[in-house]
């Protein structure tokens, strides 16, 4: 099945209906068999008592194990498939499992509604399973601006970037993407056990996500009418902490007219973070409703994109 038609029918499966729970508890996930087996080789090969520089070497043989693995996997179900309608459907079935348009939207409205009902306690529980900090002292405004960030981080690496490595190399480019993905949210971690060993899989991550962030930027950007600003956006991102974060969460920030970012706590840490869209306005509870809108209109586009691809490829 050329690519293009498996990622649009991937995505409106995936949209549909997400990874049925009957689905789940039968096989699991795609994802959770990949944390599998990072966990067992993680706990195998990083030791505290290697060198540095043998820690690294361990991590990236860690790395190239899971993602080959992956690949061979999904080349393996790719070629064995029968060319059929079945066996298209089925493939795209396996290639939705590694998109998350459904689980984001769901997790961010599960932050959006207690938070415009005024139910702080409720939104920060919420707002803790899709974030890294500590949510507990977060008020009304930090605790919208983290779900947005989080929704426009997320758009990136949950549903724009797995697309875009699916259209260029099918499920087995979905598959690596999602692999290296995973190692870094694993093991990519500038902590004193995983500086060594996962920094080649943070440094990978960067990398397959340089143009699928950009991209992403740019989608949000026309859905939220703020492509004007694109310069802007470009010149926030760059000193974002992170090389990819800052174009899909400063393409949101401009599209919502707030501001992002900023300083945060990370583990009893102040974080002195440069805002991005410095001249908005606080986040408030309604900007979370309008980013999931604005979300949903970029992946509407998405898909008129891969129809448009698909029809005149």
């Amino acid at each position: 099945m050329p690519f293009v038609e498996l990622m649009l029918l991937a995505l409106l499966i995936e949209i549909a209906v997400g990874w049925p729970d009957r689905l789940f508890a039968t096989i699991k996930h795609p994802v959770v068999w990949i944390g599998c087996l990072i966990t067992y080789l993680e706990k195998r090969f990083n030791t505290a008592s290697d060198s540095a520089s043998r820690r690294y070497v361990y991590g990236v043989a860690t790395s190239f194990v899971v993602i080959s693995s992956s690949v061979i996997a999904a080349i393996v179900i790719s070629l064995f498939l029968p060319n059929t309608l079945l066996g298209w459907g089925l493939e795209a079935l396996i290639a939705s499992s590694l998109l998350a348009s459904r689980s984001l939207y769901v997790h961010v409205h599960a932050v959006a509604k207690p938070l415009q009902d005024e139910n702080l306690p409720a939104a920060r529980e919420s707002l803790s399973h899709i974030v890294g900090r500590d949510t507990e002292a977060l008020d009304q405004s930090m605790i919208a601006g983290a779900a947005i960030e989080s929704l426009a981080e997320n758009a990136s690496d949950g549903v724009y970037a797995p697309l875009f490595w699916g259209v260029l190399l099918g499920l087995p480019g979905i598959a690596a993407y999602k692999a290296i993905n995973t190692l870094d949210s694993m093991i990519g971690h500038r902590s004193t056990r995983y500086i060594d060993y996962g920094r080649f899989a943070a440094k990978l991550d960067d990398a397959v996500n340089l143009l699928p962030a950009r991209i992403t930027a740019l989608l949000i950007a026309v859905v939220g009418g703020s492509l004007s600003a694109f310069g802007a956006i470009a010149s926030d991102a760059r000193r974002h902490r992170s090389p990819n974060a800052g174009w899909p969460e400063g393409a949101m920030a401009n599209a919502l007219n707030i501001r992002l970012s900023g300083p945060r706590l990370y583990n009893n840490e102040m974080s002195d973070e440069p805002w991005l869209n410095s001249g908005g306005n606080e986040p408030q509870p309604s900007d979370v409703r309008k980013a999931l809108r604005i979300f949903a209109n970029s992946v509407g586009l998405t898909i008129l994109i891969l129809a448009l691809g698909a029809f005149f490829a």
